[in-house]
């Protein structure tokens, strides 16, 4: 690829009104296009060999072929061709076999259009630093290991521990401007205290999160966290 390319974008989503929305959302990024379109992973695979995107951007239920299978035979076939997953489900089975088949991102729908950018933007320089020549640096490479690290820390979470719980809870801390108790949290989404402080001490050992002690007149500090 080089850099002044387009990167080209196949489409796989059954539902018309939501792969209208997503080609627009796609295409407001900035060097992403969306060259075709497939209701079914039967047709994608035929566009995939025919047009060989540099991404396929897949939904999961679909008929005839879901995304698994489609995924699967894209991997099979030896493609060179790299997937983003945005689909509904959020079962931490279907988002392990993706990761394991090697899709490069998964996002749960409904979402937010800066997500999408977020994700197509990381990829977008993915594949400009292994464009640029054959080898690269050390650094380089633990920078981008470390960005996929961080994205399964949020994308696959510990057993016992629910992904999109685990969104939620990210999300209320990113709102606010001051770091936040367990009490708080789970007052806002409605989950016992037990188990919002749960989430929060898994975020602060991956390092998404820090704890800040409020020290009172009497008693034991309260903790209170904030996003890194």
């Amino acid at each position: 690829m080089k850099q002044s390319d387009n990167i080209s974008v196949l489409l796989i989503e059954d539902d018309p009104m939501v792969q209208e929305v997503n080609q627009q959302m796609i295409e407001k990024v900035e060097d992403f296009q969306v060259i075709a379109a497939a209701a079914d992973g039967i047709a994608g695979l035929k566009i995939a060999e025919k047009q060989n995107p540099d991404l396929v951007v897949l939904d999961i239920f679909m008929p005839e072929l879901d995304g698994i299978q489609t995924l699967n035979k894209l991997r099979s076939a030896e493609m060179d061709i790299d997937i983003l997953v945005i689909s509904a489900a959020d079962d931490t089975d279907t988002i392990k076999k993706t990761l394991q088949y090697g899709a490069i991102d998964y996002i749960i729908k409904p979402f937010k259009f800066d997500r999408l950018a977020q994700a197509l933007n990381k990829y977008k320089a993915f594949l400009r630093q292994f464009s640029r020549s054959a080898r690269t640096e050390q650094k380089e490479l633990d920078a981008l290991i470390s960005q996929t690290t961080e994205k399964q820390h949020d994308m696959y979470p510990p057993k016992g521990l629910n992904q999109q719980t685990l969104t939620q809870v990210k999300g209320y801390i990113a709102g606010q401007t001051l770091p936040v108790s367990a009490d708080e949290t789970a007052a806002h989404i409605g989950i016992a205290r037990v188990t919002a402080r749960r989430y929060l001490d898994y975020m602060v050992k991956v390092e998404q999160a820090e704890i800040h002690l409020q020290y009172g007149e009497v008693g034991r500090p309260v903790n209170r966290y904030r996003l890194k």
